[in-house]
């Protein structure tokens, strides 16, 4: 791939630990007359190298990937790279992952229940330099803006970053062990954050947590096939 190629066409990076997701997604991008795939990556180590390689326009990521957390990824990426758009395409919702997305530093964010011709047209209104966002998202975000703490929120939104991210990788059904690996901290760390979920949740044990996060991850799962 030449460089002329390169600037002739909008590239993409695609970062998802689902093969199969990256292989539509590079389907669609190759099928598109203005858009090259520029190379896709399982895990965030990886990505944010093939990131700094192809110096992509857009990169399209998942929140939930398997070493890391998409959204320290996001923000990885924004700090070395900050002209590269990020478009966020998962299976969570973007209730709870929308707006926390565009704060670390994505323009856009689209769920895995949307349409394919729908994450194409983000991805190409994000490479524009716009933000793209569904209606429902953009209106419960002036809302926060417009009520200020009065803004009502469900026990998972008040969750914060690192809090929503222990409690959704245990439903993923990693160990404290584990998690504290792929976050880079210790576990007694990631044990207060467990802790700190647990209570926000209102949940009394450890168990009553994990089977709730657990029913939610696979809510999402079930989500997102039901649409597929």
């Amino acid at each position: 791939m030449s460089s002329e190629a390169v600037r002739d066409k909008t590239q993409i990076v695609v970062v998802d630990k689902h093969p199969a997701i990256r292989e539509v997604l590079r389907s669609k991008i190759e099928d598109h007359p203005e858009m090259e795939m520029g190379a896709e990556s399982a895990n965030s180590e990886e990505a944010l190298a093939l990131v700094e390689q192809h110096d992509p326009d857009v990169v399209v990521l998942e929140i939930s990937l398997g070493d890391a957390d998409g959204l320290t990824l996001i923000q990885d990426i924004r700090s070395e790279m900050p002209e590269v758009r990020i478009l966020v395409f998962s299976k969570y919702n973007e209730d709870l992952y929308a707006e926390r997305a565009v704060e670390a530093g994505a323009s856009g964010y689209v769920m895995k229940t949307k349409s394919t011709d729908e994450v194409m047209r983000a991805i190409e209104l994000v490479s524009e330099g716009q933000v793209f966002l569904s209606r429902h998202v953009s209106s419960r975000i002036l809302s926060r803006l417009v009520r200020g703490g009065d803004a009502e929120t469900t026990p998972l939104e008040q969750l914060t970053d690192r809090e929503l991210t222990v409690f959704r990788k245990i439903g993923e059904g990693y160990s404290v062990r584990q998690i504290a690996d792929q976050l880079d901290l210790n576990r007694k760390t990631i044990e207060t954050y467990r802790r700190r979920a647990k209570e926000k949740l209102g949940h009394e044990t450890v168990e009553d947590l994990l089977r709730r996060a657990v029913q939610w991850v696979e809510q999402g799962t079930r989500d997102q096939v039901d649409t597929e």
